[in-house]
């Protein structure tokens, strides 16, 4: 099956939803019916993005980053990624799965930092312009569930928490309600997925929601 034009999907959740697994699900799913697909992530997905992305996760600088920088340094890793990889592919009529996009950035930064979301939002504006999700499955799981999910998968990798994962549970808690607020801002874009059901099931759920997009020709 030739590919009908270009499709942008992201996953979003807070940490141990299941993101990553969905996303290769999807991806694969998609290669089987005829698509050609770019899988990447964010903070990363380009040489400059994946340093970035160190920076943030692991604070290699050295030095404690402020808010207002970590909102950037968030930015200006989604503008390379846009440039380099997102638009070209979409041009190209290729679908992109990418793992977090800027619902992360308002979810974590905004509703978890206490920026102002429309503030944010126009920060969103200037790094990816019109290049905006077609579809984006929100990965729900409770608070503790994530950091019990969280906590075994550091203990079977046998590595320590990163920056975002030692946050307060408050802050965890304020990033679960902001992505909830997201969907019901955006209900025909974000798609709540229960993240709590076997990986096999949300990947038949994720597919069946995605059925508009894929028999889309225009």
């Amino acid at each position: 099956m030739a590919d009908r034009q270009g499709q942008f999907i992201t996953f979003e959740g807070v940490e141990g939803s299941g993101k990553t697994t969905q996303a290769r699900l999807l991806v694969e799913r998609l290669q089987a019916d005829g698509r050609t697909v770019v899988q990447t992530r964010e903070p990363g997905g380009t040489a400059t993005g994946e340093y970035i992305r160190d920076i943030l996760q692991h604070g290699r600088s050295g030095e404690t980053l402020c808010a207002e920088a970590e909102l950037l340094l968030f930015s200006a890793s989604r503008a390379q990624l846009v440039t380099q990889v997102i638009r070209p592919a979409l041009q190209r009529g290729e679908w992109v799965v990418c793992d977090r996009f800027f619902d992360s950035t308002t979810a974590y930064q905004a509703y978890g930092h206490g920026f102002d979301v429309d503030k944010v939002e126009i920060i969103h504006g200037f790094a990816v312009g019109a290049t905006v999700p077609r579809r984006t499955f929100l990965l729900d799981i409770a608070v503790p569930e994530s950091l019990r999910r969280m906590q075994r998968r550091n203990a079977e990798q046998k590595t320590a928490p990163d920056r975002f994962e030692r946050e307060e549970i408050a802050f965890h808690e304020k990033v679960h309600a902001g992505y909830h607020a997201l969907a019901r801002r955006d209900p025909r874009r974000i798609r709540v997925i229960d993240a709590t059901c076997p990986a096999n099931e949300i990947a038949d759920r994720i597919w069946e929601e995605l059925e508009d997009v894929r028999t889309c020709t225009g």
